[in-house]
């Protein structure tokens, strides 16, 4: 009896250990449904609240504006009127009566050189002149006597007392005597040059100013010799008035062709960065100048400089303002120089793309769009007619486009076309 009560308890035992084991799976299914549904409405919720794919593109406004198209270059101030100063003698200076800075009349005495020497030589042929006059004198006295010899020998040869050979005889004293006289008379003449001459140099001893200005330049010291005997030494610079300067700028032979005189300048320079100097190209030379294989030509800017900020030497940044367009409908250079990234194979190649047909002169080629659904945007080539530029806007001469105008790509257009996958959601 009792053997057959412990077997009851057992198989009851058994019988809740299943029951209670069934329990449990049920329940470990329905925690598992709930968390798959819980996944289920995240996703849901995720996809209909999912921002929508980034754009491929970045598009350029259209803006009303001036444009101006400028011409720069680089080029170096100077005085209008310039001009150097030397010593047409040789010897020592004796005194300098300016300094830099130093501003100075026209005939006003710069420098002196030592004048001993050419005094001397003055003198010299003063005295050689003297004598020359004398001779001159003694010459026309003997050719006075030799006239008088001649007429006499005539007179006595008319009244048959003198021989026709005294007549000849007189007659070549006379003529020697006129040769010499107008040998003194060349010689006076060949010593007044020579004296002349040495005057003028003396006057040269002493150094003056050609014109009204400013000395900018002074390369001689008292006690220093000069030496002018094959050319002039430059002693001076002078300039002759500083409010108005001359930039003479390196126009590049591609940006030559837009120049002409007349044309307004601006002018800046390292030392005043903030003031923009008001000019105006008065030349453009023909000749041209080439380094290295670079050709420029000079354009001259004739510069105001009423505070004489502009100093000469200095190195000068010019904007040439060769067009100009008021009011005009202005389209970003950035649009006109976009091009699309070309779709690419697995292997990271360019896919083969069918050629743009060349853009002609006064045209630009632009990209619009004409599919706009996110993520997968599509564009399209239009060429539009165009004007100056400006380096950073160009006028648009076409009637605006009704499309958006593609100024770059982001991110995601570089992505899809190397044929990576887009990211979703998650």
């Amino acid at each position: 009896m009792a053997g057959s009560t412990t077997a009851s308890r057992e198989n009851l035992r058994r019988e809740i250990s299943r029951e209670e084991g069934g329990y449990k799976w049920v329940k470990r299914l329905l925690v598992l449904a709930v968390i798959v549904g819980l996944i289920a409405g995240l996703v849901i919720y995720r996809v209909r609240n999912a921002p929508p794919p980034p754009p491929l593109y970045v598009f350029a406004e259209l803006s009303e504006g001036d444009v101006n198209e400028n011409v720069q270059s680089t080029g170096t101030v100077k005085p209008v009127t310039e001009v150097q100063v030397g010593a047409q003698v040789s010897g020592r200076v004796t005194k300098v009566f300016v300094d830099f800075n130093s501003n100075v009349k026209a005939g006003e005495v710069l420098a002196e050189i030592d004048p001993t020497i050419l005094s001397a030589q003055a003198d010299s042929t003063s005295a050689q002149l003297a004598s020359a006059s004398a001779s001159v004198k003694r010459a026309e006295a003997n050719l006075e006597a030799a006239r008088l010899r001649l007429d006499r020998a005539k007179k006595l040869a008319t009244e048959k007392i003198g021989t026709q050979s005294d007549v000849d005889a007189a007659q070549g004293t006379h003529d020697v005597a006129a040769a010499d006289l107008i040998v003194s008379r060349a010689q006076v003449t060949q010593i007044l040059a020579q004296l002349k001459q040495t005057k003028t140099n003396l006057d040269f001893t002493k150094i003056l100013s050609p014109i009204d200005g400013v000395v900018i330049t002074r390369s001689i010291d008292s006690g220093q010799t000069v030496q002018a005997s094959f050319q002039a030494p430059t002693l001076f610079v002078l300039a002759q008035d500083l409010k108005k300067m001359r930039v003479f700028a390196d126009i590049d032979e591609a940006d030559v062709g837009r120049v002409r005189e007349g044309m307004s300048a601006e002018v800046n320079v390292d030392a005043f960065p903030s003031v923009a100097f008001a000019g105006r190209v008065v030349q453009v030379r023909l000749s041209p100048v080439s380094q290295q294989g670079v050709v420029t030509y000079a354009a001259v800017i004739d510069v105001e400089n009423p505070d004489l900020k502009l100093r000469p030497g200095m190195t000068a940044t010019v904007t040439i303002k060769s067009a100009e367009a008021k009011g005009k409908t202005r389209i970003p250079n950035a649009a006109l120089r976009f091009r699309p990234t070309p779709p690419l194979d697995e292997k990271g190649k360019p896919l083969p793309q069918e050629p743009l047909p060349k853009v002609e002169p006064g045209k630009g080629r632009i990209w619009i769009l004409v599919d706009d659904t996110p993520g997968a945007e599509k564009v399209e080539p239009l060429i539009v007619d165009i004007g100056i530029t400006d380096g950073v806007y160009t006028v648009l001469l076409s009637d605006p486009p009704s499309q958006k105008i593609v100024r770059d790509e982001t991110d995601a257009a570089s992505g899809a076309a190397g044929g990576k996958k887009k990211k979703g959601p998650f």
